[in-house]
């Protein structure tokens, strides 16, 4: 049985932190490894794979490119930063970029662990999301946001398989969701502030809970591992992909039918009801794009809603894909720096892992995941700025809060770079916590910042 004092399940088997091209390949041996066996080691457990379920919020205890919200009274602005292998998240001020304060995200670290060792379903796929996700390492914090009001930050924690207010005046819990499934991850909020929703990434389906309280107020279908959700249309409808089976060892083309369903699909977000499922297999297939992943990645749209822009597994670059036709419009293709690395090798299957329109829908700040860059496009021309080398392993990118600049992780450099739409050059650069991923704008009371 797992206690605080003996030999904690998050310390052991603790992958090193370098990121070396070695520490990769027995990375990719391990995940190839994990992947094969584990259906039939759950199997043998009598586990099986995991079904949705309605996850029921706990006891209440002690986008990307919609951003920003609009700034309520007695509340400044803040840049939230989770870093998922530490479990805390940063809180930067957006114009010095001055770190105003870290929040650990699991004050309830040993109740949870605690109640993973006493559960072998459970167990099984918290060491299966450490070795085959994670890189090695636990995932604390996937994704951040803040209550409107500045009193509260949600945060989906992937390996506790949860969503969890935290109070910032307090830095306890307010309130837990348990998701279906055994692991959070995307979230969005809704631009009043008092809906998020969040993918439950093996229970298929997403959830949409009541920002005050964690109340659960519906749900919707997804494909397998749901992924990135955007409110749009003003909060009325919701974009959503999901991404089938990153973590699987099946990376050759002509087996990407065996991993999972992917679907990208419009939701009413009042019903929750799926409106349209587009068919991107046959959109890239009419691209010449036959060998190309439907598995949509981080995606950001025009102003006006009416395109669609989107990564794909494997894929250096994005398409642009027109909402009412559903037909790939446009192919940008972005420089290949790891031409000899094995696909089973990517990170997640992500060549690329981060993209962002600015809000007057003139430049496409870019992130270069596998290739460790960040550039900037032009919407219009589709001509590419200077490859930006800031950092390594670039993970997420958010536009600022005045839509000047792009804000980008390194998440194997552990820092965060802000980068002008104008000039695609970076303009600053902090040192954040372990493994830095989602960026959000967000909120906090001006009363609460001295106590950070």
């Amino acid at each position: 049985m797992y206690t605080p004092q003996n030999d904690s399940l998050r310390s052991r088997f603790r992958g090193d932190p370098e990121r070396t091209p070695r520490t990769n390949r027995v990375r990719s041996s391990t995940r190839v490894a994990l992947g094969v066996v584990l259906a039939g080691t759950l199997g043998m457990l009598g586990l099986g794979p995991v079904e949705a379920s309605d996850g029921r919020p706990g006891d209440r205890v002690a986008d990307a490119t919609r951003e920003p919200r609009k700034q309520g009274t007695g509340v400044r602005r803040v840049v939230f930063v989770g870093n998922n292998w530490a479990g805390t998240a940063d809180l930067l001020a957006p114009n010095s970029f001055e770190r105003l304060g870290r929040i650990n995200v699991i004050p309830d670290e040993a109740a949870r662990m605690q109640e993973i060792a006493a559960n072998p379903y459970r167990l099984a796929y918290f060491l299966a999301i450490r070795e085959l996700i994670g890189e090695g390492h636990d995932q604390f914090v996937d994704d951040v946001y803040s209550s409107n009001d500045g009193r509260l930050m949600i945060v989906s924690r992937p390996s506790f398989a949860d969503v969890v207010a935290i109070s910032l005046a307090t830095k306890k819990i307010v309130w837990r969701f348990p998701v279906a499934g055994v692991r959070s991850d995307h979230m969005a909020i809704s631009p009043d502030g008092k809906r998020v929703v969040v993918s439950a990434s093996t229970g298929d389906v997403v959830h949409v809970l009541r920002v005050s309280d964690g109340k659960q107020l519906g749900k919707f279908a997804s494909g397998g591992s749901p992924h990135e959700s955007t409110f749009i249309d003003g909060g009325r409808r919701i974009l959503h992909a999901s991404i089938g089976m990153v973590y699987s060892p099946l990376d050759d083309p002509i087996l990407d039918p065996a991993k999972q369903e992917r679907v990208l699909q419009i939701v009413d977000a009042r019903t929750y009801k799926v409106i349209r499922r587009y068919n991107l297999r046959k959109a890239l297939d009419a691209r010449g794009m036959t060998k190309v992943s439907t598995a949509v990645r981080p995606i950001t749209l025009s102003p006006d809603d009416k395109t669609f822009y989107f990564q794909l597994s494997f894929f250096h670059g994005f398409v642009a894909l027109d909402r009412k036709s559903g037909q790939i419009t446009r192919v940008k293709r972005l420089p290949n720096l790891i031409p000899n690395t094995p696909r089973e090798q990517y990170v997640l299957d992500s060549a690329h892992h981060g993209i962002a329109m600015n809000p007057s829908g003139t430049k496409i700040c870019v992130a270069g995941t596998m290739s460790d860059y960040a550039t900037v496009v032009d919407a219009k021309t589709f001509k590419r700025g200077r490859l930006i080398k800031g950092g390594l392993k670039p993970y997420w990118v958010t536009p600022s809060w005045d839509g000047r600049y792009c804000y980008i992780s390194w998440s194997g450099s552990d820092k965060i770079s802000k980068i002008s739409y104008v000039t695609g050059r970076i303009t600053q650069t902090v040192k954040v916590g372990d493994h830095p991923q989602r960026v959000r704008n967000g909120f906090i009371r001006k009363s609460l910042v001295p106590g950070l």
